[in-house]
């Protein structure tokens, strides 16, 4: 993230501590270290979570661990109420068993076994909050959707969202899912370094989400590899975004350190067949793809099921 965004970000973090302590019938220091120590765990989540902007980001901070963060706090509140609790029963057993001339051994063995057994399930009922909330924040890492560096979906995502198409027996309407490669990736790394690749990967990312419609896909599929998926779409449309993709391409340049990259990309592309598998259809647009990195880089092709 930038500079201005991690500021507005820290800006929502502030407005949510805020809130979450007027929700507090009573809230100290320990609240607000709670919920500073669950706010690590946000901001280390997020570069795996479904974000396309810093709004989103902000988001999907606030919302996926508001819960955490106030179950956190409302546990912080349930502890230091126990312990009080504990320290006045300490209080009374001394009342008690404070005498000018006589004390009663087995009544003190008798009352602090009390605040034994009393601290004994406080613990373990701090040990179950604490699991718990471990568990939703493992849950949420495990549901993460997004690709840190370029905030498109990840690949996890494209194997979720391919499943649950392919295992459709129809779809009455046209899929097509195109392989996309940034050309000569490894000469531009080796050449200006990995710091110019990442910002490669994020200009070519932002320009898809540009240029693709609201409802089209974008999934980092490893590397310098990027998947497009367009739903409803005939193969004439489809091939005009993707040169479209190609124009945007060479009209706009990246500036690095005083250079100027010129980046292409090469595409292959498939459609959606009956019967398809997630693997047959990667394969048939990696087919196209690799046709393209032959034929010259900086095209299209297309690769179509047998019989169509």
């Amino acid at each position: 993230m930038e500079k201005d965004d991690l500021k507005s970000l820290v800006t929502q973090m502030y407005e949510n501590l805020l809130e979450n302590i007027d929700c507090q019938d009573y809230a100290d220091k320990e609240h607000v270290i709670a919920y500073l120590r669950d706010s690590i765990d946000a901001l280390s989540n997020l570069k795996d979570e479904q974000i396309t902007s810093i709004e989103h980001a902000k988001s999907a901070f606030s919302n996926a661990y508001k819960e955490i963060a106030s179950s956190s706090i409302s546990s912080y509140k349930d502890t230091n109420e126990s312990f009080k609790q504990l320290s006045q029963m300490h209080k009374e057993t001394l009342n008690t068993c404070t005498d000018d001339s006589t004390i009663d051994i087995p009544l003190i063995t008798k009352k602090f076994n009390q605040i034994q057994s009393h601290m004994t399930d406080e613990v373990k009922k701090a040990n179950e909050i604490i699991s718990k909330l471990s568990s939703q924040v493992k849950q949420l890492e495990k549901e993460s959707n997004l690709d840190s560096l370029t905030k498109t979906l990840n690949r996890r995502a494209l194997g979720t969202y391919l499943n649950t198409i392919c295992s459709k027996k129809y779809t009455p309407y046209e899929l097509h899912l195109i392989m996309l490669d940034i050309d000569d990736f490894k000469i531009i790394n080796d050449t200006y370094g990995h710091v110019a690749g990442d910002k490669i990967l994020i200009f070519i990312a932002n320009i898809l989400k540009k240029t693709l419609r609201d409802g089209d896909k974008i999934f980092r599929y490893g590397g310098e590899e990027f998947v497009l998926i367009l739903n409803r779409i005939d193969s004439e449309h489809c091939q005009k975004i993707l040169l479209r993709i190609l124009e945007v391409l060479e009209k706009n340049k990246l500036f690095y350190k005083g250079d100027t990259i010129n980046v292409t990309v090469s595409m292959g592309s498939t459609i959606l067949a009956n019967e398809d598998s997630p693997d047959a259809l990667l394969s048939r647009a990696d087919k196209g793809l690799y046709r393209a990195k032959n034929e010259g880089k900086n095209t299209i092709r297309m690769e179509l099921a047998d019989g169509n």
